[in-house]
């Protein structure tokens, strides 16, 4: 299995994905923050609701559950009812999240918050990976990727840094940046989605895309990236502490440093068209790199290159997870793509605070 999509494309070419997929990562990025957000507020969180660290890290993990519910319904409403629709139910479902997460006290409402905040989301990240899906060759996903991964990666600092300034509540509710994010990405959003003759969500699509060996093997594979990465988004950080002693707002920016760079770098496995291998070993060193690493530097050196594959990943096979389908199928394609993604999402905290 080979992850690239096509050959390299033309310097113009680039240039116009790079510039619709930055508008397009602007939409992907607040979801991601989402999820890492609370990752370093976990304790504080737990302190003042009353529960266990093991119970509260359960606001991480209800947020890649609700995103992964919230994948199949904003894609519908999408195929109904073009970007538009999707984002304006996405816009409904995170001010309505925000709401009972800053508004309504216990840890009940807390998770109930976060999940309708995750389903909004998940609406945002739909619309962006779908539009990018359509342009050939991979750039404009690579691009998405990047956006979506810089922010989870900021999340880790942002949700420590506003814990400390307002509250550890705000570290819950990053992903409510995608509503004044909607006006600096209007431009990526004109072009309309597919319609798909008969609903390809029918059963009968769904299950012929599952049929699809090539699908299943970057499905495979990308949920393994994801579930690493998000795991040590959880689990990292924590080692960074226990080996150094610093305190959250300086760990989550040391974190947030080392994942960026590693998102970053991803567009270079983009453009060289990376194989399967390659991805699936970064995850691999990535987690003997962060657990088994003597020093804190080792271990933000193991999510780096977990950042580094996943967003490569993401971006490389997004768009290829539809090959060899035919054209009217491809929206059900990326949208079960992304719920593997996001199934890994979900398993990664809870994986990592289980066996933490």
């Amino acid at each position: 299995m080979t992850a690239g999509a096509g050959a390299v494309a033309p310097p113009v070419a680039e240039a116009e994905a790079r510039g619709r997929g930055a508008g397009l990562a602007v939409l992907a990025a607040p979801a991601a923050a989402g999820v890492s957000g609370p990752a370093l507020v976990v304790p504080e969180a737990a302190a003042s609701l009353g529960v266990s660290v093991g119970a509260a890290a359960w606001l991480l993990t209800v947020f890649g559950i609700g995103m992964a519910a919230g994948t199949p319904l904003l894609t519908a409403a999408g195929r109904r009812r073009g970007p538009g629709g999707t984002l304006r139910a996405a816009s409904v479902l995170v001010v309505a999240g925000t709401v009972l997460v800053l508004g309504v006290p216990g840890f009940a409402a807390a998770l109930a918050g976060r999940g309708l905040l995750a389903a909004g989301a998940a609406g945002f990240n739909v619309a962006a990976f779908q539009l990018a899906a359509r342009d050939p060759g991979g750039r404009t996903a690579g691009v998405v990727a990047i956006g979506s991964a810089t922010g989870g990666t900021a999340g880790l600092f942002g949700g420590a840094a506003v814990a400390a300034a307002v509250d550890w509540r705000a570290a819950l509710v990053l992903p409510v940046l995608s509503l004044p994010a909607l006006l600096a990405a209007r431009g990526a959003l004109r072009p309309e989605p597919r319609e798909e003759a008969g609903g390809a969500a029918a059963p009968a699509g769904v299950l012929r895309v599952l049929r699809s060996g090539r699908f299943l093997s970057r499905a495979g594979l990308i949920l393994l990236l994801s579930t690493v990465n998000f795991g040590l988004m959880y689990a990292g950080p924590r080692r960074v502490v226990g080996l150094t002693g610093w305190g959250a707002v300086q760990t989550g920016a040391y974190a947030s440093v080392a994942a960026l760079a590693g998102a970053l770098l991803s567009w270079g496995l983009v453009r060289a068209g990376a194989r399967w291998w390659v991805l699936a070993g970064g995850g691999v060193l990535a987690v003997v790199l962060a657990a088994a690493g003597p020093w804190a530097w080792v271990v933000l050196l193991g999510s780096g290159v977990s950042s580094l594959a996943t967003a490569a990943g993401q971006g490389l096979l997004t768009g290829a997870s539809a090959e060899g389908l035919p054209e009217s199928l491809h929206d059900t394609a990326v949208g079960l793509f992304n719920f593997a993604f996001l199934a890994g999402v979900a398993a990664g905290p809870a994986l990592a605070a289980s066996l933490f």
